[in-house]
């Protein structure tokens, strides 16, 4: 039987740097060994871009790097051929689960239910299978079918491209809303946002100031066992797993932020403790889903719009690649302060 965290398991990262090495060990430990195996044989210049593994019973192994799908061929490389390929089977899914809920699914049912488990390194892992409904609501999911292994990156310095457009002197920030569409960068942006507002700012003396998350879905800070596995900064709180509305008044009675910071804010009760918060004179960077200012008018966030309680609005794209800043608005002004598409790797922060 395999053990989870084995510290002699060849994880076969020949070729890879050691620091890869380090954020890869972590998923290899919960993959079977047949898996991790021919994982491991993977080139560093594919291996490094994967964004997500994912399982399904009696299904095909399949990677996503950069937005495109791939399969294994049998000899370890990356195709599109349905072809001699790597299948997965029930017993590689419920290995997978066992590794991943260190033998102890009991001990994690509160987050089994909310469909996800996170993993040392602030990695997610999916879940999908039978749902067990008690009084209206999932208790549990049995009957494992898929697993979805999303791997979590840091891309330190992603927001020094927009960073000046959000500090206002030296220890406050503007009121500022990302808006992107899903899979363009909005978390990893916000997070490298979070850790450079915490920690000071030197060239633009800026000091470090307190910052609060409600990171609801473990997703900003990357929680493992309460503690954050990303850098967010030396002057970070976080309140994991805990839905917007009540974390925001939670976080002002009894951390006192200077600015607060969430995810995908969204629904009627976020909005409306978003707005108590900031008549408390916090400050606010949040996300939302969205591929323009016309868009997020349709929803009901567009009252903070219209009444301009956020300052900044910065608005991501895809294109040419992921991370691209489309656009920077001052909605005090009703102007775009960027005055090209700023493009990360041209930034020379890298994707």
């Amino acid at each position: 039987m395999e053990k989870l965290k084995n510290k002699n398991v060849n994880l076969k990262l020949s070729n890879i740097g050691e620091n890869l090495e380090i954020n890869y060990r972590e998923i290899f430990e919960i993959l079977p060994r047949k898996l991790r195996n021919i994982l491991g044989n993977l080139q560093y210049s594919f291996l490094k871009d994967v964004e997500e593994i994912r399982l399904r019973v009696n299904k095909p192994l399949l990677i996503n790097c950069h937005g495109e799908d791939y399969f294994l061929s049998e000899n370890g490389w990356p195709t599109k051929m349905i072809h001699k390929i790597i299948m997965v089977n029930k017993d590689d899914i419920m290995t997978c689960f066992r590794l991943v809920t260190d033998y102890s699914a009991y001990a994690l049912e509160e987050e089994i239910k909310n469909g996800f488990i996170t993993i040392k390194g602030g990695h997610r892992v999916g879940i999908c299978g039978k749902a067990i409904i008690e009084n209206r609501k999932v208790r549990t999911i049995k009957d494992i079918s898929a697993l979805n292994i999303r791997i979590s990156k840091e891309k330190i310095g992603c927001s020094e491209k927009v960073i000046n457009y959000i500090i206002n002197g030296p220890d406050s920030v503007f009121n500022t809303l990302i808006v992107s569409p899903p899979g363009c960068g909005k978390t990893t942006i916000l997070r490298d946002i979070i850790r450079l507002i915490s920690s000071g700012i030197r060239r633009y003396n800026f000091k470090g100031i307190s910052v609060s998350i409600v990171d609801e879905r473990s997703e900003i800070a990357g929680c493992y066992n309460g503690i954050p596995q990303k850098d967010i900064g030396i002057k970070t709180d976080v309140l994991d797993g805990c839905p917007k509305a009540e974390g925001m008044i939670m976080l002002i009675r009894s951390m006192s932020p200077r600015v607060i910071a969430t995810d995908e804010i969204g629904r009627d009760e976020d909005i409306y403790a978003l707005k108590e918060a900031m008549n408390a004179g916090v400050k606010f960077i949040t996300t939302v889903h969205g591929d323009s200012i016309e868009d997020i008018k349709r929803k009901n966030i567009s009252i903070l719009i219209e009444n301009k309680i956020f300052e900044r609005v910065i608005i991501l794209t895809n294109r040419p690649r992921v991370g691209t800043v489309k656009e920077v608005i001052d909605l005090k002004t009703n102007s775009i302060l960027n005055e090209i598409p700023i493009d990360e790797r041209r930034e020379g922060h890298g994707t």
